[in-house]
């Protein structure tokens, strides 16, 4: 010990001898890096505690070291073994370049013309003694028998068209005006509803009948029946609810910034789930002029013909707006991209088990492809199977969301 430090206070002493251990290994440190000490070191995927100086295989899993730069160069980087490649199915696809027409496609629903539907309501008070149809669903033609009336209304008007009926066969001659009253009972039973057959039955007859039957005014499908047997109704009082089926409505539902898109009459593509016909090509009939209550949407409809009855309310459709302006540049297909809170993003394949987050500036999109303005280099491969996983692994060795490593705020300035 110097002999100067022997008079030195003893916590003084300490501090002189660690400060001179640190200055010792400060110059080693150096001395090996100036000698060439390899900068590379070798580590495990699943177990980053292994750190080898050389290739080789993890003593924990036995999966293979991967490359690291001390340097830190590798610090934003994902790095996989091949393994984990092969079972996560990572797939990378160079960057393309050409052209991305944009549009935008709206999920719709078919839904039952509303000028197709017919109500069909009592034509007189009475009792319902029977109803042939008791289903929704059911075809109907028209002419077909939907339900049985009791009503002395109607037995009233029976006989005053026999009545009627007899004074022009006994008095014709002599009285033309029974004619007059025969003709005015004959048109008081059809606008009730009975048909010119029922009247020859009951002239035949010659009895009125206690249960009228009534019959369907047009052909459709029974969406609603609302009455029982046995139950009394007044005159006007709702039966059945009937829809034609061709043609359906297609309806889907706008965002404010895509309004600006559609107006009456601009065509448009409507395809139906699970029908391999081609696109309907129609027009959009109709614009909600206000949004719906309590959300920023707007409805919009289109007429899609049905002659075969082959589509059905309720189906699902997708609704294709016409083309925006087309864009040249780097395109990527629509699945390497990850949409988040944070922004788009994707992953791009810097070496043979490297994986790195890019973010990027979406431009003009369609079902396929994706225009990129800002983020990717012309060379670059990008993920377009597994890119969920990279995400996921990321943010379970990680701890945290990769866009967040990077600086959106220059992004955003571009």
């Amino acid at each position: 010990m110097n002999k100067h430090m022997r008079f030195l206070p003893p916590k003084f002493r300490l501090l002189l001898v660690l400060l001179t251990l640190g200055l010792a290994a400060c110059q080693e440190t150096a001395h090996r890096h100036d000698e060439g000490e390899p900068t590379t070191t070798y580590t495990c995927p699943m177990h980053p505690q292994v750190v080898e100086t050389a290739p080789g295989s993890c003593p924990i899993c036995g999966m293979d070291l991967v490359a690291v730069d001390k340097g830190g160069a590798e610090e934003a980087a994902l790095m996989l073994s091949s393994r984990q490649i092969t079972l996560g199915n990572i797939r990378s696809v160079p960057v393309d370049s050409g052209t991305v027409s944009g549009q935008t496609l709206l999920t719709g629903r078919l839904v039952t013309d509303e000028t197709q539907t017919d109500v069909v309501s009592s034509r007189a008070a009475g009792r319902i003694e029977r109803l042939w149809l008791k289903e929704t669903g059911t075809r109907v033609r028209q002419g077909q028998p939907l339900y049985e009336l009791y009503s002395e209304e109607l037995l009233t008007l029976q006989r005053e068209f026999l009545l009627a009926r007899r004074q022009v066969e006994e008095l014709g001659d002599e009285e033309p005006r029974f004619a007059s009253f025969l003709e005015a009972a004959r048109q008081k039973l059809l606008l009730y509803g009975l048909t010119e057959a029922q009247l020859t039955h009951l002239a035949q007859q010659d009895q009125p009948a206690a249960r009228v039957t009534f019959v369907a005014p047009t052909s459709g499908f029974v969406t609603q029946v609302t009455a029982q047997e046995g139950q009394y109704v007044a005159e006007g009082g709702m039966l059945y609810q009937l829809a034609r089926l061709d043609p359906l409505w297609v309806e889907a539902e706008l965002y404010a910034q895509e309004v600006a898109q559609v107006q009456l009459n601009t065509p448009v593509q409507v395809r139906v789930e699970g029908q391999p016909a081609t696109p309907f090509e129609t027009r959009i009939s109709f614009r909600n002029p206000e949004f719906r209550v309590g959300a920023q949407v707007l409805l919009i409809r289109a007429e899609v013909p049905n002659p075969e009855g082959t589509l059905q309310p309720g189906m699902q459709a997708t609704v294709r707006l016409p083309r925006s302006n087309t864009q040249i540049g780097m395109t990527v297909p629509t699945e390497a991209v990850i949409r988040t809170s944070k922004g788009a993003h994707v992953w791009i394949q810097t070496s043979d088990h490297t994986f790195e987050e890019r973010p990027v500036m979406l431009g003009e999109e369609t079902a396929q492809r994706v225009a990129i303005h800002h983020g990717l280099q012309p060379d670059a491969r990008v993920v377009v199977s597994g890119a969920y996983l990279l995400y996921s692994e990321w943010v379970l060795k990680k701890g945290g969301e990769p866009v967040m490593s990077h600086d959106h705020e220059s992004m955003a300035g571009m």
